[in-house]
């Protein structure tokens, strides 16, 4: 093995990048070296700013930060679709006979229907 090339170790950063990781910089890098950081950013990659080691900031570019704010929308707009929906099966004279049945029910017809709607659900 005399004749193998020595290989000089990836920086750490750049190891993260290829594992998906998010870029790290202390925030003393960050203030010193902002162009680059931004630059990191730019080319899609997230920064953890670490003071004292540990994490204190995250930098995403804008495209990120628009796509986690979309995905809050949509998943809060999913959620309303189906609490409508739930909300519109509850407004039937059917449920509304279920719900004035359940109320006017003694404890013991409450516990047997409680035991048969677990044993149906198995």
């Amino acid at each position: 093995m005399a004749n193998a090339r020595k290989r000089t170790p990836a920086r750490p950063d750049a190891l993260r990048q290829e594992q998906g990781e998010p870029a790290r910089f202390t925030a003393t890098q960050a203030k010193n070296e902002f162009g680059r950081v931004l630059e990191t950013v730019l080319h899609g990659a997230t920064v953890v700013i670490t003071k004292h080691d540990a994490p204190k900031a995250v930098l995403i570019s804008v495209d990120g930060f628009n796509k986690l704010t979309h995905a809050t929308e949509l998943a809060l707009d999913t959620l309303s679709g189906e609490f409508d929906e739930l909300l519109d099966r509850m407004q039937t004279p059917k449920a509304r006979h279920a719900m004035k049945e359940a109320f006017a029910a003694s404890p013991k017809e409450l516990g047997k229907a409680a035991v048969t709607a677990a044993r149906k659900r198995g």
